[in-house]
């Protein structure tokens, strides 16, 4: 029964796991190297890790300003590239705003009688479409009578005095100004009101009271000279010291 109870105790249980073989003396000291090595290491994947996550990250902010940088330039291309058509047409439709201004001319000289006429109503027609051709590029006409005087746009070639007109407001236009796409291409040149000069009010001097011969002036108080006196005083002698007038 002993010897049963031994071999009991020391058998294994059945399912157990095996026991593990203790650790050398040699393996338990070099255990602490291993891990030192490992923890190197982890600690240089770990760096080289976070290397590559920030060239990652400055790559990728690279890519997004060349990116936006590229965005930028063709805008700023586009730009240009409206801004020369815009001034390449500009010079063109300034040389024909004087068929404009002719054609205006022309129609405001013309006699009534002349107005029915069938080629002077074909003159209409070709200066009709003459003004849409030009105002589908972006042309319009400043409006100036009865306007405030504007620097911008107005240019002054007379000012006049009138009665009952506020100073500064545009009298009427002696040539049409135009916009081009909201910029001013020709100003308009115009007549301007100015306020009439008033003339000052100057107050009347009292009259002088009268003077002696002498034209020396007495108070109003003191009796006239005879006239013995004052040829006794032209007659009477210089001062001591002077001369005589004619020595």
């Amino acid at each position: 029964m002993a010897d049963a109870q031994k071999e009991r105790e020391f058998a294994p249980e059945q399912g157990g796991a095996p026991q593990q073989p203790a650790d050398t003396p040699a393996e338990a000291a070099a255990e602490p190297a291993v891990r030192e090595v490992q923890a190197e290491d982890l600690a240089r994947l770990q760096a080289a890790l976070e290397e590559a996550r920030r060239q990652a990250d400055e790559y990728l902010d690279q890519w997004r300003r060349a990116v936006a940088e590229f965005a930028n330039y063709r805008k700023r291309v586009e730009k240009e590239r409206q801004e020369f058509a815009q001034q390449a047409n500009a010079r063109l439709i300034g040389r024909l705003l004087v068929l404009l201004d002719d054609f205006e001319r022309a129609f405001a000289t013309l006699p009534p009688a002349l107005m029915n006429l069938t080629w002077i109503e074909g003159l209409h027609l070709i200066y009709r479409k003459l003004q849409v051709i030009l105002e589908g590029e972006g042309l319009e006409a400043i409006e100036a009578a009865g306007k405030p005087f504007d620097p911008l746009e107005h240019e002054a070639v007379t000012y006049e005095e009138v009665e009952g007109v506020e100073e500064g407001q545009v009298l009427g236009e002696v040539q049409k100004g135009y916009r081009l796409h909201g910029k001013v291409l020709r100003p308009a040149l115009v007549r301007v009101a100015r306020a009439p000069k008033r003339e000052p009010i100057v107050a009347q001097a009292p009259a002088e009271s009268a003077s002696s011969g002498t034209g020396q002036t007495r108070d109003a108080g003191e009796p006239t000279p005879s006239p013995e006196e004052t040829r006794a005083t032209d007659q009477e002698p210089p001062a001591e010291g002077l001369e005589p007038a004619g020595a």
